[in-house]
């Protein structure tokens, strides 16, 4: 993404390429059979090269120029998390993982669709099967520290606390994947503090919340599946807009599953699906 994430790790963004302008030719004199006498033109010195404005290169890494219009990411989240994607494309992020039943379902999905997502891991399911973790890599989609156990008061505790939670979480990322690039952090519960974004932020990782939220991980009592489902799509289809983060879960939820063979092929359809 981008600089103007302050502390955070830039994210993938792309560029549309900067239109090339010719300049036009000066137009030539008339033939004429009597030349003139030459004209002796004294030498002039030749101009100075512009020096680039810092200024301006540094705004220009805080957006993105997608399709002529530049888009920065709404940090309108607690503690002024991310929102969108700072892009027109639609981050699918799914969260709590990885799971061994459900993740590689939706690793076989994401392929068929030709769609990166980012996965938003907990260290503790990331030490448990660090295969999953290489798959998710190898298949091309981003990851986000989604803290070592889940903790939903993660925010709240000293920043020594919360720095050797996140970096415990990566190293059992890492141990999977050496050098494999962390380039957010999602709260768990989305319960940002500031101390946890500026802790993030020293370990390079951008504070990831998201702008639509179906609540696929609250199927309220005497709703059917199917009807759970429903809502899950209904959700994402109605709220979501170019540049929106979604959340979903990829960790126990096996009607999320089910919703995204829907959800997927319409969200192609409709937006660029794009991975953090």
């Amino acid at each position: 993404m981008t600089a103007l994430l302050g502390q955070a790790a830039a994210a993938q963004t792309t560029s549309s390429p900067t239109p090339v302008t010719s300049t036009p030719a000066t137009p030539t004199a008339p033939y004429s059979e009597a030349p003139a006498s030459p004209t002796v033109v004294p030498p002039t010195s030749k101009p100075a090269a512009a020096k680039p404005n810092p200024a301006k290169s540094s705004r220009r890494t805080e957006s993105t120029n997608i399709g002529g219009k530049r888009h920065r990411p709404h940090t309108n989240g607690p503690a002024h998390s991310i929102t969108t994607t700072g892009t027109e494309g639609v981050a699918l992020t799914f969260d709590d993982g990885p799971d061994p039943t459900y993740t590689p379902q939706l690793l076989q999905m994401l392929a068929k669709e030709r769609v990166k997502a980012t996965f938003c891991v907990v260290g503790t399911n990331a030490k448990k099967h660090p295969e999953l973790i290489r798959e998710i890599v190898k298949a091309g989609h981003s990851l986000c520290n989604h803290s070592w156990n889940h903790d939903l008061k993660l925010g709240k505790k000293p920043p020594k606390k919360i720095k050797a939670d996140l970096e415990r979480t990566n190293a059992a990322i890492r141990a999977a994947v050496p050098n494999a690039k962390i380039s957010y952090m999602r709260a768990p519960g989305g319960n940002f503090t500031p101390n946890l974004v500026k802790v993030s932020g020293k370990l390079g990782m951008a504070p990831l919340y998201w702008q639509v939220d179906p609540r696929d991980w609250d199927q309220p009592k005497g709703e059917t599946h199917a009807d759970h489902r429903k809502k899950i799509v209904k959700i994402v289809q109605k709220r979501t807009r170019k540049g929106s983060v979604i959340l979903s879960h990829d960790n126990a939820q096996p009607d999320t599953i089910e919703a995204y063979k829907t959800l997927l092929p319409w969200l192609r359809r409709h937006f660029h699906l794009v991975a953090l």
